[in-house]
């Protein structure tokens, strides 16, 4: 598997060779793509400790929706607009994001202070098991150049579907 700092230097040459595969592979699906995608997904996250890597919160400014930002508020027993306040800014979307990077509820082993009520784009994060897949195509894309397990799973396709 590839190292996250590895992945962070290529970033840009990983998401863009993503992004050309993914393409090509929308344009032409295999029937059972979702499938795969899936089958592959259990395979390397069987095997992937997320806690010795922790790329995504220490690189990707997480979306905090409204619902989010109100369970993570009532659960440190403060007010929404002090967590808004204290934590987040709005992004060129117009959504609520960390303003600093890495994650401030990111803990020094790698562990998430609120992954009990952690908004639900962490939940969901890397997105290689949100069916149908095709609604997750520019995410997976940011994501194998992020994520080593994404990159897994992308060279994998790579290889079974040509590159």
């Amino acid at each position: 598997m590839m190292h996250p700092e590895e992945l962070n230097r290529k970033r840009k040459a990983v998401e863009k060779s993503s992004g050309r595969f993914y393409h090509k592979l929308k344009r032409r699906p295999p029937g059972n793509l979702d499938e795969e995608i899936k089958q592959l997904h259990d395979e390397v996250f069987s095997k992937t400790d997320c806690l010795s890597c922790a790329n995504c919160c220490k690189t990707i400014k997480t979306v905090f929706k409204e619902r989010d930002i109100s369970r993570i508020a009532a659960h440190l027993r403060i007010k929404p607009a002090e967590l808004i306040h204290t934590y987040l800014t709005i992004d060129d979307e117009g959504d609520y994001v960390q303003q600093l990077l890495p994650c401030p509820f990111l803990a020094p082993d790698n562990t998430c202070k609120i992954y009990e009520v952690r908004p639900f784009a962490c939940r969901s994060y890397p997105h290689t098991d949100s069916l149908p897949i095709k609604k997750s195509w520019n995410l997976i894309i940011k994501n194998t150049a992020v994520c080593p397990a994404v990159y897994e799973i992308t060279e994998a396709l790579k290889k079974k579907h040509g590159t």
